[in-house]
């Protein structure tokens, strides 16, 4: 199940993490970041973009030789500039999880607030519906300004999944990746998002 699909079984609705499967895979880079990013030692090229709505850009980044149907670590990199309240960006996401929590017994969340920055990072963990897909996330929404003044919030984040019996030593390892995952995602210079319209 790739990404896409599985984000979308989350919530239709929560737009800074679903992107509708209907839209043509491999859309142009229209974030001005075609990569590769440096993420905590590791590579990640441009995979995946879409332009889903007027407002919502999404693009996903993977290591050399994953592909979005099987992977087990992506970089993301989403930006809405109808929304401009990071924690409102954050609180939908929240809210879905609170929601999801009914039929998945996995999901946790927390999350960091930098008064400083005004950015949040969300930290998440969640199951596919048959538990076959365990994947954790960290997404870090903070305030962007564009062009002409336009206001939004980007999203620039980390996913990591196990599959199938990988799941329990998955799990087992977060304990140490987390936190070393969220502090280099707060530590990250934030991509340069320039919309191309």
């Amino acid at each position: 199940m790739n990404r896409r699909a599985f984000i979308s079984l989350l919530s239709a609705a929560t737009l800074l993490i679903s992107a509708a499967a209907a839209f043509a895979e491999n859309a142009a880079e229209r974030l001005s970041v075609p990569g590769p990013i440096s993420f905590h030692g590791q590579s990640f090229v441009l995979a995946w973009a879409s332009h889903p709505y007027p407002h919502y850009y999404k693009q996903e980044y993977l290591p050399a030789g994953q592909d979005s149907e099987h992977y087990t670590a992506m970089v993301l990199l989403d930006a809405n500039i109808e929304q401009s309240d990071v924690r409102a960006a954050a609180v939908a996401t929240v809210d879905m999880l609170e929601k999801r929590k009914a039929t998945d017994p996995l999901v946790n969340f927390s999350q960091i607030v930098n008064r400083k920055t005004g950015e949040i990072i969300l930290d998440f963990i969640m199951s596919s519906p048959d538990g076959d897909i365990v994947e954790w996330n960290a997404y870090r929404y903070a305030p962007w300004t564009g062009e002409g003044g336009k206001a939004g919030v980007v999203l620039f984040g980390i996913s990591r999944r196990a599959y199938g019996d990988d799941a329990t030593a998955f799990l087992a390892s977060l304990k140490a990746a987390r936190p070393a995952d969220i502090d280099a995602l707060a530590a990250a210079p934030m991509p340069v998002v320039v919309l191309k319209e």
